[in-house]
């Protein structure tokens, strides 16, 4: 099934065409690094397959996961925009299996926005996304209760691993979902034993079996996605 991006969605297919073909195809095997937080940057990532973990470090040095993306997600838009010759990345991208991307360089992303302007904008929409997903992170931090961030992002997971199976495995750690749902490892493995206990998920090593996703989405009630 061809990848939908959701960045390309607003240009006419052409144009579109023209976006995907100047991109330089990457490949990365499971657990290698695409790029380092502090690396210089020069070009945006489209994910034709597998998964990506978005990760920084904390001041006490450990590292937080903030994101994971799949197929028609991009990352890495900050390095196409603004002045400098490099932009240093602000994350650690790490492929959690064997993943593609296609590589937009700076170069090229300023020859596509000189023929078609509209190209500059998907960037710029895309940079307005992030703000307000950020703004809603933080909103939930403030007023959100832990137990329903978890659930929120158990529920995100399961969209972004979704298969034919009935049941989701999530191949995360629950630091890394404690990364996520910004919490503490602790705490988020209290959610999870009270969930596992319920019969809505069972707990693995390096992993997270959803068994009813339905049910979750109960927890968290309207608005779910938020």
């Amino acid at each position: 099934m061809p990848v939908e991006w959701l960045l390309l969605s607003p240009v006419p297919p052409p144009v579109r065409e023209q976006v995907l073909a100047a991109a330089r195809p990457r490949r990365f095997s499971r657990g290698e690094v695409v790029f380092h937080e502090g690396d210089p940057g020069d070009c945006l990532h489209l994910i034709q397959h597998g998964r990506m973990a978005i990760r920084v470090s904390t001041d006490s040095g450990e590292t937080a996961t903030l994101r994971i993306l799949g197929p028609g997600d991009a990352f890495g838009e900050l390095a196409l925009v603004g002045p400098g010759i490099h932009h240093l990345r602000t994350a650690t991208v790490t492929a959690l299996e064997s993943a593609s991307t296609l590589a937009l360089s700076r170069r090229v992303f300023a020859s596509l926005c000189a023929r078609h302007p509209e190209v500059e904008r998907l960037v710029i929409s895309l940079l307005a996304e992030r703000v307000d997903q950020l703004s809603q992170r933080l909103l939930e931090a403030l007023y959100v209760g832990v137990d329903r961030r978890v659930y929120r992002r158990l529920i995100e997971l399961a969209d972004i691993y979704r298969s034919d199976a009935p049941d989701v495995s999530v191949p995360l750690t629950q630091d890394d979902l404690a990364g996520l749902a910004g919490a503490t490892r602790p705490t988020v493995n209290k959610v999870l034993q009270r969930l596992s206990a319920g019969g809505i998920l069972r707990l693995h090593r390096g992993s997270i079996q959803i068994t009813d996703v339905k049910a979750l989405h109960l927890l968290v009630g309207p608005n779910a996605s938020h």
